[in-house]
């Protein structure tokens, strides 16, 4: 049962502000501490556009882990606070392996649009000119997030 009073506290109104950058670690994983920040605000109606899942970076991690969306959810629901968070996730990723979670990471990091799946990259297509400041180049796909809400 969601425990909704503990996660307020810890929630960010992306009504009103952006979840971390993709680049944002949580327990030894980029994208960990952005899915955490949209999935509190999901838990309790604040999540304005932002999609907890179904959400492509979050299916990174998750595919990643093996953790489903569920599991996740369920132990944000508690509450649980980032350093609680990232404890749980470093305990019920199926990689243990450091050296693995930081390839990961690193290729997570560098990754070009022109190497994601083909839906990615049609989605991109229109999304990108719509949302990213025109005068700012996109070089991997965590610029995407991170020019479109103004981190740099």
């Amino acid at each position: 049962m969601p425990d909704l009073e503990k996660v307020r506290p810890l929630a960010k109104d992306l009504t009103k502000t952006y979840p971390r950058s993709p680049r944002e670690m949580l327990g030894g994983y980029v994208i960990g501490a952005r899915c955490a920040d949209k999935c509190r605000a999901f838990l309790l109606g604040i999540n304005g556009d932002y999609n907890y899942w179904p959400c492509s970076l979050a299916g990174m991690l998750f595919s990643f882990t093996g953790i489903t969306p569920d599991q996740f959810k369920d132990v944000v629901a508690t509450g649980a606070n980032d350093e609680e968070l990232a404890v749980w996730l470093k305990a019920q990723s199926k990689v243990q392996d450091q050296q693995a979670i930081i390839q990961w990471n690193n290729r997570m990091r560098d990754q070009r649009l022109s190497e994601m799946a083909p839906s990615v990259q049609a989605y991109m297509e229109d999304y990108i000119p719509k949302y990213v400041p025109g005068h700012r180049p996109v070089y991997v796909y965590f610029d995407v997030y991170d020019l479109e809400e103004k981190r740099f």
